[in-house]
């Protein structure tokens, strides 16, 4: 009796992890389409002084939507630190892009991108599995850059987001949360 039981578990495990899993369906890609809508939810900052410092809550409001050809993507990110523990300071910060195919296939360039040794942003979007990626890059006086990138991976459960800072080969920052979809 305990072997038709195991059995039985370890199916359910299985069909479990594939479900709960982003990409478990052997190489599924999604559309563009897929993710579109208003997902909203909460994360964890940390940085090489979160040992010191503490992590730091945020709030997060992504939506994506089309937009001609191409998508828009607006995140506001709510973040609540320093000040008062019982009372912390809060800043919001909101952004809206708007990206258009590009000549590579599945590839979506910010309509605003620019020079990036000029100091204008370079921006482009992708969608990889379950995973849409945001890629921005930014080049500094003196040659110094930062590289950020969004990851916003779509399950069953609604989507994973993930946040990484670069500065010059180093992780300066990384956000890690779960948002739900509110609509389409």
């Amino acid at each position: 009796m305990r072997k038709p039981l195991r059995s039985a578990a370890a199916a359910l495990v299985l069909v479990l992890l594939c479900g709960a899993i982003p990409g478990a369906g052997a190489g599924e890609q999604l559309s563009i389409e897929a993710f579109y809508g208003n997902f909203q939810g909460s994360g964890i900052a940390r940085t090489d002084a979160s040992d010191y410092f503490g992590l730091t809550l945020r709030d997060f409001d992504v939506t994506v939507r089309p937009h001609g050809a191409g998508i828009e993507i607006s995140w506001t990110t709510v973040l609540r630190q320093g000040g008062d523990p019982n009372n912390p300071n809060v800043r919001r910060k909101s952004s809206t892009v708007v990206f258009v195919p590009s000549d590579l296939p599945g590839v979506y360039r910010a309509a605003e991108s620019g020079d990036a040794l000029a100091g204008q942003p370079l921006a482009w979007a992708y969608v990889k599995g379950y995973t849409l990626t945001v890629h921005s890059l930014a080049v500094l006086e003196g040659g110094d850059y930062v590289m950020q990138t969004y990851n916003r991976t779509l399950s069953d459960m609604g989507m994973a987001l993930e946040f990484i800072s670069i500065e010059n080969g180093e992780t300066a920052r990384r956000v890690e949360g779960r948002l739900t979809k509110r609509s389409d």
